[in-house]
């Protein structure tokens, strides 16, 4: 199935780290696909590209107390290399100067980026995990009234079950979240 983006839709490349990757308690086991996706997207959107970073907050307040308590390897500062992105996506932020937005949050969709990407854009959501932070932000940015597309090869679930059920869970919330499989079946209206 094809989605019509607009030639105004941005790319939101989420938590593309190293703590999601190699022998961390958090790496997903199919990082170098979705990096591999979200990288074959990249020159469709020059100009137009967010990257995300997930980062722990300074002090752990609510609920995330006792999540620290179960992941303490976590709680370094935002500068740690463990929060880092990966490449290509650390030169692409220098060399394009594609923004990064950096939130102690599963979802991004926030101030931050929509002092970005504007109040109501058009998003094509990409990164890890598509069970936590991918969702999160898809449909918290779908309540504010953006149209979100998330490309299923592009991103990558905890395991493969929960990248599925996760996926299957955004398309409940059609028109505003639209699935497709491939980077390839985007399509710009200007084509």
């Amino acid at each position: 199935m094809s989605v019509v983006v607009p030639p105004d839709a941005w790319l939101v490349a989420i938590d593309l780290q190293r703590i999601f990757t190699g022998d961390s308690p958090w790496a997903a086991p199919r990082y170098d696909a979705a990096a591999a996706g979200t990288g074959r997207l990249l020159p469709r959107f020059a100009g137009r590209t967010v990257f995300t970073r997930f980062v722990a907050p300074e002090r752990p307040e609510g609920a995330w107390v006792p999540y620290y308590r179960d992941w303490p390897f976590a709680l370094v500062p935002d500068g740690d290399p463990l929060y880092g992105l990966t490449e290509p996506f650390a030169s692409a932020a220098v060399d394009r100067r594609d923004p990064v937005v950096t939130e102690p949050t599963f979802g991004k969709w926030g101030t931050s980026l929509r002092a970005v990407v504007g109040d109501h854009p058009h998003l094509v959501l990409t990164g890890v995990s598509t069970d936590c932070c991918v969702l999160s932000t898809a449909l918290a940015a779908a309540d504010a009234g953006a149209t979100v597309t998330v490309v299923a090869d592009a991103c990558v679930g905890a395991t493969d079950a929960d990248h599925e059920r996760a996926l299957d869970a955004m398309r409940l919330y059609a028109p505003l979240v639209t699935v497709v499989d491939r980077g390839t079946d985007l399509v710009t209206s200007a084509e």
